[in-house]
């Protein structure tokens, strides 16, 4: 199931590649939440962590994402895995490198596999 949230690019990491080949890259988005904002990592992994390139810090977006969890010497983990960024008031982000959106069917199927290569 995917799901969405608006807000403003905080931060946007440097992408990581581990020994195994799996990529990663961190954003964190602010959304206004009442009193508290509250501060969402996402993270984008192999060739979605390209969708990150035309953003910039400060700059409004709505990401949608899935819901990823594991369990892992008897602790869980949540992530939240983004697969898709529109900039602004829907509109696509800028100049993507060229790129078309990227919708569920981009999505290997074997995109859960790469989960056992995080190292925590």
């Amino acid at each position: 199931m995917a799901y969405e949230l608006t807000g403003k690019v905080k931060l946007i990491q440097d992408a990581q590649t581990f020994g195994s080949g799996f990529t990663k890259r961190e954003m964190v988005v602010t959304v206004e939440d009442g009193k508290y904002p509250q501060e969402i990592n996402l993270e984008f992994v192999q060739d979605k962590v390209s969708l990150l390139d035309a953003l910039e810090v400060g700059q409004e977006v709505t990401v949608t994402f899935d819901i990823r969890g594991r369990e892992y010497n008897g602790r869980y983990f949540n992530n939240l895995q983004g697969w898709k960024i529109q900039a602004g008031a829907g509109a696509a982000a800028p100049a993507a490198a060229g790129k078309p959106p990227v919708s569920d069917k981009d999505v290997p199927a074997d995109f859960d596999e790469f989960e056992d290569d995080i190292p925590f």
